[in-house]
């Protein structure tokens, strides 16, 4: 069976197969290193998407000066739609990134429907509560609606069809929007791109010129680019297969996951999932990727990852093994791993974002395997970034109090 044909799994069978594989850049997000994070006394808001399939809710949580997690008056901020339901533990549906995320000036937050196909809008307000702008949700423009990115006023939206209680009436794909300053979303003409089947597409991963947007296929095995037109159109390029040289020796199917851009280089990382590794691309003003090599990660199943904003740090979400990777990337194209730190206690680590200011990293879990005992898995840790990008975990992570079967994900800050 090759990657690119690789039907929806049981995680439990792909994990015993793929060294304890617990699957599931986004704009490179993060902000630079703090000169001295010690000193820090700023405060903000968390929000993570609850993604529970009845009525789908974004959590907000305070963060006092010392990283002291608290729900904001009003949380949870209801979303007008439907999350998917965990129904077996299946890879695929719940593999994705930038779930929810805000425009540039942190005025919109935009988040996904992904059981009931369609974009929450919200205005944040000045102390970082929501309310949905008029109109929303709007439909997403296709089924299952797992990722959202933002250049400038374009809105680029992965449809990725694989809710296991929805019947895929059409094709995964890439589309855009146009979104206007109240936040009301308009389809571009002619924006959206469709993918094979089974491809399942997981990210939109926006440049940090936003000019492109990187995608992977992670069924599919392959990556994906485009250009950004004036009008928000999206232009496809040629999509490419992973390369074979990092996969030799090895049996494991080729499916690449999470996805960041640096800061300010053509360069373009992603997780290989399978074999515990991290390719590193660079590109054209095109968008046009260019295999470099592939660097190991000392944690299993690397699925997400972010850089902060000066690209000297390249930060792991290891779902397999719920640790973070931290590498040096002074040289961008050779990433050298110098911090893995597991994180307490139960549940897989998915999606990972960083504070407006640089100074913590967020990490949503999940309980994403069935040996995670019921009522535990679903947290969110608040690492601290020390001045010299590694991180630690000084205290206990936050549950979210979520029903059975519900898999929080996304993360976005303010």
């Amino acid at each position: 069976m090759t990657a690119s044909h690789l039907s929806p799994m049981n995680r439990r069978t792909l994990t015993k197969g793929l060294t304890a594989l617990s699957i599931a850049m986004a704009l490179g997000a993060g902000v630079a290193l703090p000169a001295s994070a010690g000193t820090d006394k700023t405060s903000g808001v968390v929000y993570v998407e609850s993604n529970a399939a009845s009525d789908n809710a974004i959590l907000a949580y305070r963060r006092s000066p010392q990283g002291d997690l608290t729900p904001l008056p009003g949380s949870p901020f209801a979303t007008g739609g439907k999350g998917v339901f965990d129904l077996s533990l299946d890879l695929g549906p719940f593999d994705s990134d930038q779930l929810i995320t805000t425009n540039a000036d942190k005025t919109l937050l935009f988040a996904v429907n992904a059981g009931s196909n369609t974009i929450a809008v919200f205005r944040i307000h000045a102390d970082g509560s929501l309310a949905a702008v008029a109109g929303s949700p709007f439909p997403s423009g296709g089924i299952n609606p797992v990722s959202v990115g933002v250049a400038r006023d374009t809105l680029v939206v992965v449809n990725k069809a694989m809710d296991p209680r929805q019947s895929a009436t059409s094709l995964p794909n890439y589309t855009s929007f146009h979104f206007a300053p109240d936040g009301r979303i308009d389809p571009v003409p002619l924006s959206t791109v469709t993918v094979g089947p089974t491809n399942s597409p997981s990210q939109a991963l926006i440049s940090a010129n936003q000019r492109l947007v990187f995608g992977a296929d992670f069924f599919g095995g392959l990556l994906q680019s485009f250009q950004i037109g004036q009008t928000g159109s999206l232009a496809q390029n040629a999509p490419q297969a992973l390369p074979a040289t990092a996969f030799e020796g090895s049996p494991a199917p080729r499916l690449p996951l999470g996805l960041t851009a640096h800061p300010n280089r053509p360069v373009v990382y992603v997780g290989l999932v399978t074999v515990n590794k991290i390719a590193v691309y660079s590109h054209d003003n095109f968008g046009v990727l260019s295999f470099v090599r592939t660097v190991d990660d000392s944690g299993s199943a690397p699925c997400w990852l972010r850089t902060n904003a000066d690209g000297s740090r390249l930060y792991v979400s290891n779902t397999g093994d719920s640790s973070i990777t931290v590498y040096d990337t002074t040289d961008p194209l050779a990433p050298k791993e110098i911090q893995k730190l597991t994180l307490k206690g139960e549940g897989s680590p998915f999606q990972i974002e960083f504070d407006p200011r640089g100074n913590y990293l967020y990490v949503v879990n999940q309980r994403a395997i069935a040996s995670t005992p019921i009522g535990q898995g679903n947290t969110l840790h608040t690492l601290r970034v020390n001045a010299n990008g590694h991180l630690t975990e000084p205290g206990s992570p936050t549950v979210l109090d979520l029903p059975l079967g519900t898999r929080p994900q996304g993360l976005a800050t303010f």
